[in-house]
């Protein structure tokens, strides 16, 4: 009650940003899965694997997955004197760390052989990564308790999102509209609550890591024949795998080093 009895600008803002962006989608025409991405710029296989370049730049997300669940789950975190992670943020972000380690093995076997039917499995565990993570920043710099409550509602929304892509492609009127809100709202939404709400954290550079690192790796995957051509050995959407376990492994360590404000209220 205290959370409802505190909103303020700053909340109608982000209410009215969201409902925005969902009312805009919900006035477009569905968005059905163009074929020509799976057609991707670097298909040379190497070591009996096809696409090897798009597959085995997975590999860093299950790094960094590990690391952040190791993290998370070392015994006496929540009570040690150089806590980092505050106990209403740790589910959230043991589902963000969880879900970009499982992303290693659902890209890894998309690009294996790129269909409709396999990139159900790379889009499935990237949502509940973006869940995860916007779960933390909600419970961080808002109210704790609205980011616990929103964290299962939102991982649902957001696997829900994928499951009614894949169904409505097989039914021959494919809609990716839910899914690109659910990827893009929360990345657009963060900077917003960032600059908005002061934190119980000082720093915040590996929020700024993490957003350009995944800014960079959404213009590599776009310019991928492009950076494959310039290059000749690696392409745009390897760098794109590449960036984005980059700006998760940077959040992790800002996450380790973070220190409380001791006027935060």
């Amino acid at each position: 009650m205290d959370f409802y009895n505190s909103l303020n600008w700053r909340h109608w803002l982000l209410l009215v940003v969201a409902v925005a962006a969902a009312l805009a989608m919900a006035f477009i025409e569905p968005i059905p899965q163009d074929l020509e991405y799976h057609r991707f710029a670097d298909a040379r296989p190497w070591l009996g694997l096809a696409n090897f370049g798009d597959v085995a730049s997975n590999l860093p997300f299950a790094v960094v997955g590990l690391l952040g669940l190791h993290y998370l789950l070392k015994p006496g975190l929540l009570t040690s004197s150089d806590n980092t992670v505050a106990a209403s943020e740790k589910a959230a972000y043991l589902v963000f760390f969880g879900g970009v380690l499982l992303v290693c093995f659902g890209s890894g076997y998309y690009h294996l052989a790129p269909d409709n039917q396999r990139l159900v499995w790379d889009r499935l565990p990237m949502t509940l990564a973006f869940m995860g993570l916007f779960s933390a920043v909600v419970g961080e710099r808002i109210n704790p308790v609205l980011g616990k409550r929103l964290l299962w509602p939102l991982v649902l929304l957001g696997l829900a999102s994928v499951i009614y892509w894949h169904i409505s492609e097989q039914q021959g009127r494919g809609d990716l509209r839910p899914y690109a809100l659910v990827q893009f709202l929360p990345m657009m939404l963060i900077p917003l609550i960032l600059w908005l709400f002061p934190g119980r954290y000082r720093d915040v550079r590996h929020y700024v890591a993490l957003v350009g690192c995944y800014a960079l790796s959404k213009a590599c995957e776009h310019w991928d024949d492009a950076i494959y051509q310039l290059l000749g050995s690696v392409s745009g959407h390897s760098i794109k795998h590449l960036a984005a376990a980059a700006g998760v492994f940077l959040f992790l360590r800002g996450l380790k080093q973070r220190t409380e404000c001791k006027n935060f209220p």
